[in-house]
């Protein structure tokens, strides 16, 4: 039996929450990325990791957010706990595959392709995996020609988000880049469920049929936004992040210097302060032609 579905029960709410929690885990993504950009290399992989994650919980918040508004109604709906966590780590592997390449590999050509390629795919997997992982009387069936429309916006989205983390620079324009990655994640998203069909087990109407309460979803919730929140502080206290401005690398941070190659140089302060002459080196003048008395 065909059931009846409505992914706006609560109306605009949950689509409109849904999109910001995308565009807050965007923004923390793209200027985690940005960051890792400017300084050393032995730090990179700190932000790299940040920003994979905030995407990912962003994008991972905001399914679930809009999942609150989908309703089955003839069918109580349920989630698969582990499965759904699943998702939320195979978004944050797969975002975190894609930021790296192009935070090593820099977000231009090859690298930028197949960075965008890997995390669009991962966006596109959570959202089917998080799927899976809904309980129902009955089983989805999809359009595949939706899907692969889903997957093309996600990974378009995806390949846009990387360019701008490496070539975007300052706050407003990360902000501007964010809200066009929210519009295209919750765009595909929505695509995603309308290639969605339900089929039914049962052939009469269940009486508690409906959607997932907020009970279920929310502590679900809790722990991805504590850590979106958690990046943000991150963020805001750093002010090179919101800034863009590169930070001063020494020479053992310069890519290509040994640390070896590196000569300390004396502190002439130190030396005067624990009262001490400092050495100064012999200086070489040249011949000199002896005075005969």
């Amino acid at each position: 039996m065909q059931g009846t579905v409505d992914g706006f029960s609560y109306g605009a709410v949950t689509p409109v929450v849904a999109y910001l929690m995308a565009c807050l885990g965007g923004a923390l993504g793209l200027r985690c990325t940005s960051r890792s950009l400017l300084v050393p290399r032995s730090r990179r992989p700190a932000w790299l990791a940040l920003g994979a994650a905030a995407i990912g919980s962003g994008i991972w918040t905001m399914h679930f957010v809009a999942m609150m508004g989908f309703t089955i109604e003839e069918a109580s709906v349920h989630y698969d706990k582990p499965i759904t966590y699943a998702s939320l780590a195979l978004a944050i592997v797969m975002v975190g595959v894609g930021i790296f390449i192009v935070g090593y590999r820099g977000a231009s050509g090859t690298a930028l392709f197949t960075g965008g390629t890997i995390t669009g795919l991962g966006v596109a997997s959570m959202h089917y995996l998080g799927m899976a992982g809904v309980r129902f009387d009955g089983h989805f069936t999809y359009n595949t020609l939706t899907v692969a429309a889903s997957v093309v916006i996600g990974v378009v989205a995806a390949t846009a988000a990387l360019w701008a983390a490496g070539h975007v620079r300052g706050a407003l324009w990360s902000v501007g880049a964010s809200l066009v990655m929210g519009l295209a994640v919750s765009g595909m998203h929505y695509m995603g469920m309308a290639a969605l069909g339900v089929q039914l087990h049962g052939t009469h109407h269940a009486a508690a049929g409906g959607g997932p309460e907020a009970s279920v979803l929310v502590p679900m919730l809790i722990g991805p936004l504590a850590f979106l929140i958690l990046a943000g502080v991150v963020v805001v206290y750093d002010p090179l992040t919101v800034m863009g401005r590169p930070t001063r690398t020494t020479d053992e941070d310069k890519p290509g210097v040994p640390a070896a190659a590196v000569a300390p140089r004396p502190d002439r302060r130190t030396a005067l302060h624990q009262g001490r002459r400092p050495v100064r080196r012999p200086e070489y003048h040249g011949s000199r032609t002896p005075q005969n008395r």
